[in-house]
């Protein structure tokens, strides 16, 4: 799944930039940068793509990724007429406090972070709340203000380890060989049609490939079957329903794009280790 490379614009002179965006979707392009990500998500909810792992995004969650990790947001598409998603973004290359800086004893474990940021973390907890004020009054600050405040960031993750990683550790040097139109297809016409009957051979004529070829083609490009990769996305959606709705296990199920209840069941336990109620109560 080749994705696009991503200039991420900012001052020439700046070792970062941050912007408060306010959007009626985040851009749809499944993209990369060399430069390490840190996003927080004040207002909006729908799929996530981060490298191989494919899952919902609420309001509230803040994500770091690390350099050329391919990522997109793609929102419900109920209302991207309005200004339905907000964010605080923050883009710095790992190399922006300088090499020499970071080979120092006293700096090492911002390496550690870099790195574990190569498959993505979601930051939880104490440490996103006091990681958001600092982004916010970032913001507002400007020169050797910000380089303390990124500072105080790092020091916030080694001090108290509230993330998780988000993605396998996967070689997505293989993504830039493959063809990006293509998958851009595939994955753009699963998520607007995954509530109906999606047939192999119609995604494989979309992709101008045989059913067998289109089976290998995806399998190699996403570390996993195209109807996995479906079905997630049908069982995040659920998730949704589950937690922001008073519809009946049926009618979600329906919704989601399964044939029956006891189908939705059984892919619900196979992908998320846990029956819809037992989902729900987590969140309570």
């Amino acid at each position: 799944m080749k994705a696009k490379y991503h200039h991420v614009p900012k001052p020439l002179d700046n070792a970062f930039s941050i912007r408060h965006d306010v959007l009626p979707i985040f851009g749809t392009v499944w993209h990369y940068h060399p430069e390490i990500e840190l996003h927080y998500l004040i207002k909006g909810e729908g799929v996530r793509f981060i490298g191989d792992n494919i899952s919902s995004f609420r309001k509230g969650e803040m994500v770091l990724l690390g350099s050329n990790l391919p990522h997109t947001w793609k929102c419900d598409s109920v209302a991207q007429n309005q200004n339905y998603v907000e964010a605080l973004v923050m883009h710095f290359h790992p190399e922006c406090l300088g090499k020499d800086f970071l080979n120092i004893s006293e700096t090492q474990g911002i390496n550690k972070i870099i790195a574990l940021a190569r498959n993505g973390l979601i930051i939880n907890g104490e440490s996103k709340k006091k990681i958001r004020d600092l982004l916010i009054n970032m913001k507002e600050g400007d020169g050797l203000i910000k380089i303390i405040t990124l500072l105080h960031i790092f020091h916030i993750l080694l001090e108290r380890n509230d993330y998780h990683p988000i993605s396998k550790n996967l070689d997505f040097s293989k993504l830039n060989k493959l063809d990006e139109e293509r998958v851009d297809k595939i994955v753009s016409y699963t998520f607007n049609h995954f509530k109906e009957k999606i047939f192999i051979d119609e995604i494989a004529n979309l992709s101008n490939l045989s059913v067998t070829s289109f089976c290998r083609y995806f399998k190699m490009v996403a570390n996993k079957s195209y109807f996995d990769f479906l079905t997630e996305i049908r069982l995040n959606h659920a998730c949704r329903l589950i937690l922001d709705s008073k519809l009946t296990v049926e009618n979600i199920a329906i919704d989601s794009g399964f044939d029956n209840t006891s189908n939705f069941y059984r892919h619900f336990r196979i992908f998320k280790g846990c029956t819809p109620k037992e989902y729900k109560k987590q969140f309570r």
